[in-house]
């Protein structure tokens, strides 16, 4: 009887754990499918806002025909022997457009005169590939001719090794020639082809180069900011390589990747690029830095590719290309009636920097003859010690001593990580946003690989709403949460080392958020990883 039901027992137990794995089996894939789904909706999203943002470009380029049939309209004074040709409706459509007046809208050629010369200017010379498009990432490399050694090869290799079957499928790779000795271009071509034919008959890889009429007289160049003539003819014939670069890519796909020939990847760096872009809302961002170096690794969202040439076009001969994106972002955000810190931390909302860095600078010889570069970037091999978030705009304090340099203004960029020296009771660290922030979640992480222990203990996470007054009259939330002296509400803590949570909707928006230590901690402290979640409008 004993054996029986131990028998039964065994049975049922075996039953009960056959149940569970099979219940957590289907709960894991169920959450692997869920993430999935969430990254298809967001690539749905970014693709139909390039489908918006194409069709605003197709109207644009109705209203340039219309402007013709205007100039030809007038050209003839509205004869109907010059117009007799068309139809009734068509006649009339024309005779309406020729009566209103419209004001000159400037043009790439105001910038550009010299391209009105040939018509073939803004057509590649040499085009070479299957133009494939609907992508979700086109990585541009530009390249000229060294007189040392060129490393093209090398970074083509390194970058396509490191794709996925299904990544190679999803991704156009364009190789920029800016010479216009057709000689070298077709030589570069043969190189690439009789070293990538299969990624090049697959639609991956393409090879352009421009017209030489694409370029204008070099001779009327000025020097500026003390460099030679010859580094201002490098340096402005760079800027028109980019913009023609970006022209040709903005079709092709959802995201533009700026890269040089002169490079390694890291494995697994079209996921990660792909990732971290897609959890970002595409109003939040405008450039995404994968490298610290130059314009290697910056990914742009393809409509943006426009507002971003255009302004390169208007000061091509004044400055570098890293310098006019600045001044860039610097016109859609900074104040200048706020200070530097202001507009540095405005600035960093639209240019997100991803660390550690997908990409190496390997080329020692610059394309600026003579010119050696010794640039490596010290981010490449170290190991990720944070996490990078978007976060609301806020300005950042603390009272704990921070440890070499590991500042928290750099944490909240997403820089660095913060590490401060055995936090005492009293201790804090503020945000204080710019704008009061109607938030979702917080969560806050202590302690990195490098120094597991050191994380913050006795910690209350605490927030300042908008309307604090309000709040602290209703019944409801004084039973709900403990307000300070100060008027913050204590609405959670930290424990192993984490704080996260939603954040009520009665207390939001919230113009302040704190972390606030309660006893005298035997240790130091890192915090790792702060994600302050808007909530959606």
């Amino acid at each position: 009887m004993r054996l029986r039901n131990g028998t039964v027992a065994t049975a049922l137990l075996l039953i009960t754990c056959f149940l569970s794995l099979s219940w957590y089996t289907a709960w894991q894939n169920g959450k692997e499918k869920l993430i999935a789904y969430q990254h298809e909706f967001h690539a749905l999203k970014e693709r139909l806002r390039v489908a918006e943002y194409r069709t605003l470009q197709r109207s644009s380029e109705l209203n340039a025909i219309l402007q013709q049939f205007r100039r030809a309209i007038a050209e003839t004074n509205g004869s109907r022997n010059a117009i007799s040709i068309f139809s009734d409706e068509t006649q009339r459509l024309l005779q309406d457009l020729s009566n209103k007046k419209s004001l000159q809208v400037p043009t790439i050629y105001y910038h550009l005169p010299h391209l009105l010369k040939n018509e073939e200017s803004l057509q590649p010379a040499v085009q070479v590939g299957l133009g494939r498009t609907g992508v979700s990432i086109v990585m541009g490399i530009p390249t000229v001719k060294r007189k040392v050694k060129s490393y093209l090869a090398e970074t083509v290799h390194s970058l396509i090794d490191k794709l996925s079957p299904e990544e190679k499928l999803d991704s156009v790779i364009v190789v920029f020639v800016g010479e216009t000795d057709l000689d070298y271009v077709h030589s570069v071509v043969e190189g690439l082809e009789k070293g990538f034919s299969v990624e090049i008959n697959s639609g991956l890889l393409e090879v352009i180069s421009p017209p030489a009429s694409y370029y204008p007289d070099w001779s009327d160049l000025k020097e500026t900011f003390g460099d030679s003539k010859e580094r201002v003819k490098w340096r402005t014939k760079q800027n028109l390589d980019y913009c023609f670069l970006m022209m040709y890519a903005q079709k092709k796909g959802t995201f533009y990747v700026q890269l040089e020939d002169d490079i390694v990847a890291k494995p697994h760096y079209f996921s990660t690029m792909k990732n971290f872009a897609l959890q970002l809302s595409s109003e939040d961002w405008m450039v995404l830095e994968f490298s610290q170096l130059g314009f290697i690794g910056k990914m742009f969202q393809a409509p943006d590719l426009t507002l971003i040439v255009e302004f390169i076009f208007m000061f091509y001969k004044e400055k570098p290309i890293d310098w006019l994106l600045d001044h860039i972002l610097w016109v859609k955000v900074c104040n200048p009636e706020k200070d530097a810190k202001h507009c540095d931390r405005q600035k960093s909302n639209l240019r997100i920097r991803f660390r550690p860095s997908l990409f190496q600078h390997v080329g020692l010889h610059s394309s600026l003859a003579g010119k050696i570069q010794k640039l490596t970037d010290k981010d490449f091999l170290k190991p990720l010690l944070h996490k990078v978030h978007v976060n609301p705009p806020a300005e950042v304090f603390t009272s704990m001593k921070v440890y070499q340099g590991h500042s928290l203004e750099k944490t909240y960029m997403g820089e660095d990580y913060f590490w401060a020296i055995t936090p005492i009771a009293g201790d804090y660290i503020l945000f204080k946003f710019d704008k009061p922030v109607k938030m979702e979640r917080y969560l806050f992480r202590s302690g990195n690989p490098e120094h597991p222990g050191d994380k913050l203990m006795n910690t209350t996470i605490e927030v300042l709403p908008f309307k604090s007054e309000e709040l602290e009259a209703k019944q409801e939330t004084k039973n709900k949460y403990l307000r300070t002296e100060d008027g913050f509400f204590r609405i959670g803590k930290f424990e192993n080392g984490i704080a996260e949570g939603t954040v009520d909707a009665s207390l939001t928006p919230v113009m302040q958020l704190r972390l606030f230590t309660l006893k005298d901690s035997s240790v130091w402290a890192i915090l790792s990883e702060i994600h302050i979640k808007k909530a959606p409008d």
